[in-house]
């Protein structure tokens, strides 16, 4: 993965703080520096981001924006561990970059209060180094997917309801699919009603562990220290713990991605 020039050495600082992640043959000095460099966009501030920007954060990832137009309420406290009572009715995008900054002052955080489209979600998309899709509606989740692939960016993409988590990595870095279309194709005038967190309900724990697992896939890819899943869908079941893996085909007709043969 391309990434922004790296210092030579780490600082001592750095070296204590990320020390047992240094160890780690997989990443060792080198993954840390490439983990202070890089940018990672993620579109969401609710279970699933905040999860994944807390994990980010304490990794050393060093420049993050978090993106989110909605406000923080008491429904959200069983589920958005970034978060506290006290901060209900506050920003959620700024609330948890004020909590990033809190636990990793050595990085550098972004909050944009809006839900990205057009062309800021361009923009966004186009500066990031990887994206991270932690939204909680289709609307975003296919715009988000559009921008990636314009961008050639890598998306990682995680969703939970009920006691089920979805996790997806697409890697659109040489211009092509399968994407997130191919897999759930929609159209936004569609008046069926998708189910979400607040008409069918969530296990709290179920949509932390997939926002991790988007900040796990994440730093697997900046640093380089294993094998991303891309092209998968793999659910997980929180009543038995059992997993499925199902690999994706790049639906040829797809309007987003597809070659049209």
């Amino acid at each position: 993965m391309s990434m922004r020039r790296t210092a030579m050495v780490l600082s001592d600082q750095a070296f204590m703080r990320y020390n047992r992640q240094i160890m780690l043959p997989e990443i060792g000095e080198h993954g840390q520096l490439l983990l202070g460099k890089a940018q990672v966009l993620l579109v969401g501030a609710g279970g699933l981001g905040s999860a994944a920007a807390l994990y980010l954060a304490g990794a050393g990832v060093g420049n993050i924006i978090i993106a989110d137009d909605d406000e923080v309420d008491s429904s959200n406290l069983q589920r958005q561990v970034i978060y506290r009572d006290i901060h209900q009715g506050q920003r959620k995008a700024q609330v948890a970059a004020e909590q990033l900054k809190a636990l990793n002052p050595h990085i550098r955080v972004r909050a944009v209060q809006a839900r990205l489209a057009d062309q800021r979600l361009a923009m966004e998309v186009a500066i990031a180094d990887v994206v991270l899709d932690c939204s909680d509606n289709l609307e975003t989740r296919h715009a988000v997917n559009r921008a990636c692939l314009e961008a050639n960016k890598v998306l990682i993409s995680g969703a939970a309801i009920r006691w089920q988590g979805q996790l997806m990595a697409f890697d659109f870095r040489q211009g092509h699919g399968p994407c997130y279309h191919c897999l759930f194709p929609w159209q936004p005038e569609s008046p069926q009603e998708p189910q979400n967190c607040s008409n069918a309900g969530i296990a709290g724990p179920v949509v932390g562990m997939m926002g991790m697992l988007e900040a796990l896939e994440a730093i697997k890819l900046i640093t380089g220290a294993g094998e991303v899943a891309f092209g998968a869908l793999q659910q997980f079941d929180g009543l038995t713990l059992g997993w499925h893996r199902f690999n994706l085909a790049q639906d040829t007709q797809c309007p987003v991605c597809g070659t049209g043969e």
